[in-house]
């Protein structure tokens, strides 16, 4: 995977002028008409007020309702951004089956590997009476989804385990059993999520139930004029393989694009690149304490930039943000806004020696 996180950064350039005019003539006209479209999943009121003020350097492209923390803390350093919802979740039968299962039977782990499906089970828990459980998670944007429940349940829900690295495939290697022969796990998931958790449990010899509980599908609608200003975007972010399938079908074949995709770990990156796409860049480890240990360190085979300049450190601290996602949770708020500091100002004392050193796996949405 190092080929991934080894390309080299492009310059980040806004539209042209000529193409921001005509922009800011449209946006006068059709900024509140535009707005006042919710029907559709499309785009909602305040990522259109953002993209009406200035031509955005960021898209993002989760689920409508759940790119508020990313937008803020883009905001929070001048970055603006476009909300650019490309996917929608929805239910299956598993959901009505899982509440069931809780209700009647003991499994010695629930594995849970990503923050959606780890909403979605905690709605099937409570609706089955909140029993006892021992969950295992992927990595600490997965974890941080049960920070409430843990709080005002800590005697029925124990998050007792997350791998060394946040890969499906390492939490198969690594989760304990804990003495037992046949240790049963619980595996509420995507439909679309990969097979390795299963397959490499079950290989160690555990008894593994999967749950296919949720799906992902398109929006129904993408509005064309903010679709035409996603596409003039630097930088656009995605959180899933499904995401970014959604928004290579969007690009106009007649249009070469060849901006920035930042991806929320390994598995997008590498569906990225399956997809054709060649500026592709993930974090290396969760949150921006990871973030800050690979820009601080040169390390052999990381690329150096051109001269940075205070135009490139903004672009890289878009970087950190977008790629970290940030997730601000209730016990990691107040450090990941320390950090957002520590990464401004370290990116202000390296201005003379800085490297984009390899971005890899980060488990965060």
């Amino acid at each position: 995977m190092s080929s991934l996180s080894s390309l080299s950064l492009p310059p980040l350039t806004l539209p042209s002028s000529s193409f921001a005019t005509q922009q800011r003539r449209r946006r006068r006209s059709c900024c509140f008409r535009r707005s006042s479209r919710v029907g559709g999943a499309c785009v909602s009121l305040s990522s259109v007020t953002v993209s009406c003020s200035k031509e955005p350097k960021v898209v993002v492209t989760r689920e409508r309702g759940k790119n508020s923390k990313l937008i803020n803390a883009l905001g929070r350093h001048g970055i603006d951004s476009l909300e650019l919802p490309l996917i929608q979740h929805m239910h299956l039968p598993d959901l009505d089956r899982l509440t069931s299962l809780l209700s009647e039977a003991r499994f010695d782990w629930i594995i849970i590997t990503s923050p959606e499906a780890g909403k979605v089970f905690l709605d099937a828990w409570k609706a089955a009476g909140t029993p006892s459980i021992r969950v295992g998670v992927v990595g600490s944007g997965t974890a941080s989804i049960f920070d409430e429940a843990v709080q005002s349940s800590k005697q029925y829900l124990d998050v007792a385990f997350a791998p060394s690295k946040a890969t499906g495939k390492v939490l198969a290697l690594e989760l304990p059993k804990n003495g037992n022969d046949k240790c049963s796990v619980l595996y509420p998931a995507s439909a679309k999520a990969s097979t390795d958790i299963e397959e490499g449990l079950s290989g160690r010899g555990f008894e593994v139930t999967r749950l296919n509980t949720y799906t992902t599908a398109p929006v129904n609608h993408v509005d064309q004029y903010l679709l035409e200003l996603a596409l003039s975007a630097p930088v656009v972010a995605v959180a899933s393989p499904s995401a970014l399938r959604v928004w290579a079908n969007l690009i106009p074949a007649s249009r070469q694009w060849d901006n920035a995709v930042a991806c929320i770990g390994e598995t997008t990156a590498s569906a990225a690149k399956r997809l054709g796409f060649r500026n592709i860049y993930y974090p290396t480890s969760p949150g921006l304490e990871g973030h800050m240990m690979q820009v601080g360190k040169q390390r052999s085979g990381s690329i150096r930039s051109p001269r940075a300049s205070t135009k490139g450190l903004r672009n890289c601290a878009v970087w950190l943000l977008v790629s970290s996602e940030i997730v601000v949770s209730s016990r990691a708020w107040l450090r990941g806004l320390w950090f957002h500091f520590i990464v401004i100002f370290a990116m202000k004392k390296l201005i003379k020696s800085f490297s984009y050193s390899q971005l890899q796996r980060c488990d965060v949405f």
